[in-house]
């Protein structure tokens, strides 16, 4: 199969012919909002409703084609319906489509494929169907391997929507208890690094990386009872805002947590696969974790995700009830295999880089040369847009977030809102120039807002 699949529907993107959204679309969503509540913002602020994907296109209801910065928030990284992995699904979903935990020749290649692209010895695994059912297997594997409770856990990452991965996240929104009036016991946050908005700061101003983990130590000893499991976070936040932490962050903790002995934790649901150039986002920094999880872009969309362990660690795998309705299912474990594999046949790593540089490059030509942009980061091609009132001040414009959302999206750019800050993640697959066609929606887009708000 030709790398360049994809090519030919994203030619002439983005293609509309109505307003955004179109009146069928409007209809549409209006109908089904009678009944579906509890729409994420990205619907909210753009009620568009999808009937078609190909590729690094989709095409809504009323006919109009996106060009696609989002991978359906950071899950078809492949772009839409790749060949190779829909036919992988379709062959499985004639001939077997679940039979539990059971062993099936699909599942031992998968395992196998998996295991060789991990480091450290990362393979005990289970499968799951979402990433929170993995983040929660996580959770009660560091508590079978270390004989220990408590959680450390940072502001703003995000694990999930269940009792255990949510007590490891921010648990209200705005004025809403969105996740409950407390979080579980033996559950507590820390800051973690960022170097746009560092908490600790060295004297010459700049991120003190040091600083955080002298904070761990003392916040460990004063706060919990010295039971502490693990450190579980994300390796780059996502909705947080696509935050990296600084290069030295990641060694010093993982020297940190085996000082302590504290099983590390990395939460790649979101940023693993190949999303920042590496199968695993902490070999940016030659860390290896105890755990870790994978989902989203795992099955390139189809339901699928993974909890793998160290191999000294997977006995405890069976103290733990690990398996699960869905996971591991013939249809889930072709998916995933079919998308390493799409990776690894169309280079996709050398890509990601390759624009990735791109994407980066041209960031920093917006920032120099737009007055709401305070900050921009990329590795990859997960990359985020701070937008702020003032450059000196650093104080958030969540409103100019709000407006270049939408009027890029009615450009026909499918993106992801929040707040102010602008992520991106594009499917695996895009070329530069797709990418720069983006690239010129957003600054356009920004253009506006800025004159709009008197800049």
């Amino acid at each position: 199969m030709s790398k360049d699949w994809w090519k030919a529907s994203a030619e002439g993107l983005p293609k509309l012919i109505t307003e955004t959204p179109g009146p069928l679309s409007k209809k549409m969503h209006a109908s089904a909002s009678r009944y579906m509540k509890g729409l994420s913002e990205q619907v909210t602020l753009f009620p568009v409703s999808f009937d078609e994907g190909y590729g690094v296109m989709m095409k809504d209801v009323d006919g109009n084609r996106y060009l696609d910065f989002s991978s359906g928030i950071y899950v078809t990284s492949l772009g839409h319906c790749h060949p190779k992995v829909s036919e992988a699904v379709a062959h499985w979903a004639k001939r077997l489509m679940n039979c539990h935990d059971f062993t099936t020749p699909v599942k031992e290649k998968l395992l196998e494929k998996l295991a060789s692209i991990m480091p450290g010895k990362l393979n005990g695994m289970q499968l799951y169907s979402d990433g929170t059912a993995a983040v929660e297997a996580g959770i009660r594997a560091a508590r079978a391997i270390s004989n220990k409770q408590e959680f450390i856990s940072c502001f703003r990452d995000f694990h999930g929507k269940t009792m255990a991965a949510v007590s490891c996240a921010q648990m209200i929104r705005g004025d809403v208890f969105s996740y409950g009036a407390t979080r579980a016991p033996g559950f507590y946050m820390v800051p973690r690094p960022n170097p746009y908005r560092p908490l600790f700061k060295k004297a010459d101003g700049t991120i003190d990386t040091d600083a955080y983990i002298n904070f761990y130590d003392e916040f460990i000893r004063e706060s919990t009872v010295g039971n502490v499991a693990a450190f579980i976070l994300e390796p780059v936040q996502g909705w947080g805002g696509s935050v990296f932490p600084p290069d030295d962050f990641f060694p010093k903790l993982r020297a940190y947590c085996d000082k302590k002995k504290i099983l590390l934790f990395s939460d790649e649901v979101l940023a693993g696969m190949g999303r920042t150039g590496e199968w695993v986002t902490l070999n940016h920094w030659n860390t290896i974790p105890d755990i870790i999880t994978f989902g989203k872009s795992f099955g390139n969309g189809f339901p699928v995700t993974a909890m793998l362990v160290k191999e000294e660690y997977a006995d405890s795998l069976n103290k733990i009830s690990a398996s699960s309705s869905y996971g591991g299912n013939p249809m889930a474990c072709a998916a995933a295999l079919a998308s390493i594999e799409v990776i690894e046949e169309e280079d996709l790593l050398n890509n990601v880089r390759k624009v990735g540089a791109a994407f980066l490059r041209r960031m920093e030509k917006m920032k120099a040369s737009h007055p709401i942009i305070g900050d921009v980061r990329a590795k990859g091609f997960l990359l985020g847009i701070e937008l702020v009132k003032d450059k000196g001040t650093k104080e958030p414009n969540p409103e100019a977030g709000k407006l270049v959302y939408q009027k890029a999206f009615r450009k026909g750019l499918a993106w992801i809102p929040a707040g102010h800050i602008l992520r991106m993640s594009p499917p695996l697959i895009m070329d530069e120039e797709t990418a720069m066609k983006g690239m010129d929606i957003i600054e356009e887009s920004i253009a506006e807002v800025e004159k709009e708000q008197g800049y």
